[in-house]
């Protein structure tokens, strides 16, 4: 039976974000912790998108998905989110510890998803 292919393309996000999961939480607790935002928002993509930085390129480190990371201060600025949207946004929000707020942008379109940081593993446990 063949994979519906949002769903496969949905799973190697995920598995491009637990592959990550430890940085990008990193990531985001330093965003927040410096103040630049409450809100950290990583941007994972295949073709060049112009929001945030460049933390992890998908072909050096040989991944499905390249993220950026970003705020949700600039999605506004760049008007991807609308200001009248924002506090719907802020509502909607994930605690950022617990889940990495992933603007997923496909050639079909794009969205936002929110992926649970993998656990830390327990000493003694095989990855």
């Amino acid at each position: 039976m063949n994979k519906d292919p949002f769903e496969e393309e949905l799973e190697s996000l995920k598995a491009d974000v637990t592959h990550f999961s430890e940085q990008l939480k990193e990531v985001a607790a330093d965003v927040i912790a410096e103040g630049f935002s409450k809100f950290p928002v990583f941007v994972a993509h295949r073709h060049e998108v112009k929001l945030g930085e460049v933390i992890f390129d998908r072909e050096s480190y040989n991944r499905t998905w390249t993220f950026n990371a970003t705020i949700l201060e600039e999605l506004v600025e760049k008007k991807v989110i609308l200001e009248y949207k924002r506090e719907n946004f802020e509502k909607a929000f994930k605690n950022p510890r617990k889940y990495a707020c992933i603007f997923w942008v496909t050639p079909d379109g794009a969205s936002f998803v929110f992926i649970p940081y993998r656990k830390k593993k327990q000493e003694g446990e095989v990855s």
